[in-house]
Order: C-alpha cells, then structure tokens, then sequence
C-alpha cells in the first residue's frame, strides 16, 4: 500500500510502498475514505514532540472496515467507521473510572515480541498514534474505532475523528459549559472552531471568537460565535473583560502557546475555568499570577477532549446530519495523498481549517 512515511522530523513526508500485517485476534483492518491534515501532525512532523521514526502520520480519518480478526464482534466487513487515537484498553485504573481519553495500556498496539503492523522489509514503520490514517489501510485494535450510520458523508465523519471531538468535546465534557454563560475561544483553527460550535450548541450566552485572520473570525461567526476580536489590533483580554463585564465564566486555549494560554486565564471572571486544548510544546513553562487563585479561578488541560468516543462520536454524527454541528464549512479543501506535504505547509499560514485527503482522488 502507498503511506506518507515521516523519516526524520521537519523534512517533507514520502510516499512509499509499505507493507501491513494481518489482522490479530482483536485487530481491524479499515480502508480509510478520507483523512484530515491536522495541526497536531504538524507538531510531530516538526519536531516539538519527539515521536519514534519512521512512522506513518496521521489521525483524523473515517473509512471502511476491510477485514476483522477472529475475536472482533464489534463491526463486520464493510461497516462504516470513524477511528480515533484515544484506544482504551476498557480495564485500567482510567477506563472504569470513566477516563477512557487517558488510557494509555500498551495492549492496544502491539506486544515488543510481536511482529509489527506496519514495516517496509525488515525495517519497522512505527505506528502513528495507534492509527497511521496516511495510508491506503490501517491495521488498528478494535478499541480504536466506532461504528456509524452509513449515510454520513466520509470526509465529515473524519473531522469527528480528532478536531471536532477535541473541541465540542472540551466544551462538553472537559469544562461543563452551562447554558447562559459567557465562552471565550483563542485560536479559530479547526479545534476552535469546534468549540465555538459546541459553544452554540451548550446554549452559551456571549461567545467571543479571538483569532488574527479575518477570515477565520468570520467562519467563526457562522459556527455560532457572537462577537470576533481581532487580536492583532487590539488588547484581547481588554475587549473580552469589557465585552464581557468582567471576564467570562469559561474560556479556550486553541493554539498552544504559552502566551495565549496566560492569555485565557487573564480573561476568567472570578471564579471562571481556563481550558487549554492547545498542544503546547514541550518544555514551555507557562506563568500565572498567584493571587488569581484566592479568585477561585480554574486552568485544566483537556486531552482529546475527554472524551467517551464510543457515545460522542455517533451523536455528533447525528448533530451533523440535524444541522446542529457545522462541519462543511470547517473543510477547505479535498486532496490526494500525495499532495499531503502540500497540506502540512498550509497550516503554518494559518489561513485554512482543514484539508481533507480523499483516498478514492
């Protein structure tokens, strides 16, 4: 099969011949339809966090199951599915505590003994956040996945897969946005945009979008944010507190940066929860004021929006198909694979929401 191979961080994927195993016991073979090019890739692709090469980026993506190994009940061939990186084992400390997003048991890849799923030779493709979607097949745990109604649009379906969920699910689950209150979002990229649609869609009152592209302050608006801010024309924290009155009740760091970060946090109202959804690279340290905390103001991180992806993802599917959640505006462009270096150059402009790999182009 073709796949986007990462052999040393920021150089350009390439696309090779690589070969995958069969599927294991509890192991699915799936046919991707289409995939996002998402920002996290990008993160990994330039080196902030340090990943085990080569692999196979990629975690955003919908497609069809393709085979099942002899203990899967779950999906059968040709089920429509939805792949996520947070696999849960379903046992752990964090899985019957209800962390299912947190779990990280080495049981849902493959043992050190075992042969790997991916390789080229004898060389071993490390796989990618237990996915690897830049490829023609994915060979993943059944805990990796999620069946969906077959009327779903493919390239929607893989946007529910990673940005959607990390920010609807922020909103929903992370922080507990209540209807009536006041949100801010910091960075109108496809995880932010998620979150000013879960905004919406939590019924909260004032939804401010704070971004420094135009046009993404615009999309932003049709997603469901109230008021746009400008950040680099004005003092951000400055406007929202008066917008505001004050500060908000919850706000979102969707970038990863240290300064915005402060940023969200300089925007809370006493008593208000910062949630920083970003991918703040490692080794930055991040300053809060001290004296904050006797407001009682929160500051949480947020992994793959804490999600339960098993029940999330089939009821986003049904807010896509209601017109409750927004995701055909959120996809700016349809691509080959072999356009994905392409794609990975875009995101550093800022200006595009989200490519979408099509496999079938």
């Amino acid at each position: 099969m073709k796949a986007a191979v990462l052999r040393e961080a920021n150089t350009p994927l390439e696309i090779e011949e690589v070969s995958i195993s069969k599927p294991g016991p509890r192991e699915v073979l799936v046919r991707p339809v289409a995939a996002g090019v998402c920002h996290s890739d990008l993160h990994f692709m330039d080196g902030s966090y340090p990943y085990a090469l080569p692999t196979i980026l990629g975690h955003e993506s919908a497609g069809i199951v393709e085979e099942v190994g002899s203990d899967v009940t779950y999906v059968k061939k040709g089920d429509h599915v939805i792949t996520c990186l947070s696999a849960f084992c379903g046992h752990c400390d964090q899985c019957i505590t209800g962390h299912l997003s947190l779990c990280a048991s080495p049981e849902v890849g493959r043992m050190p003994e075992e042969a790997p799923r991916l390789h080229k030779g004898d060389e071993t493709i490390h796989q990618f956040l237990n996915l690897s979607s830049f490829a023609e097949l994915m060979l993943i745990h059944e805990h990796a996945l999620v069946k969906i109604r077959e009327d779903m649009p493919m390239d929607r379906a893989a946007l529910i897969g990673c940005s959607t969920t990390t920010g609807v699910g922020a909103v929903f689950h992370t922080a507990g946005v209540e209807p009536g209150s006041n949100v801010a979002v910091i960075g109108c990229g496809g995880v932010g945009l998620a979150a000013i649609n879960g905004a919406a869609i939590a019924g909260a009152g004032m939804i401010i979008a704070v971004d420094m592209v135009d046009s993404k302050l615009e999309l932003a608006k049709s997603l469901g944010a109230t008021h746009t801010i400008d950040a680099g024309q004005c003092d951000a924290v400055g406007e929202v507190k008066e917008l505001t009155q004050g500060g908000c009740h919850y706000t979102f760091e969707a970038i990863g940066l240290k300064a915005t970060t402060e940023q969200a946090w300089q925007m809370l109202r006493p008593g208000g929860a910062a949630t920083v959804i970003g991918m703040i690279p490692v080794g930055t340290m991040v300053e809060l004021h001290g004296v904050d905390f006797l407001a009682e103001k929160k500051i949480q991180g947020s992994n793959m929006g804490s999600n339960r992806f098993r029940v999330d993802m089939p009821r986003f599917v049904d807010f896509y198909l209601n017109g409750k959640l927004h995701l055909d505006q959120m996809i700016s462009k349809h691509i080959k694979l072999s356009e994905v270096n392409e794609a990975l150059a875009a995101l550093k402009t800022g200006q595009d929401a989200r490519h979408v790999i099509m496999f079938d182009q």
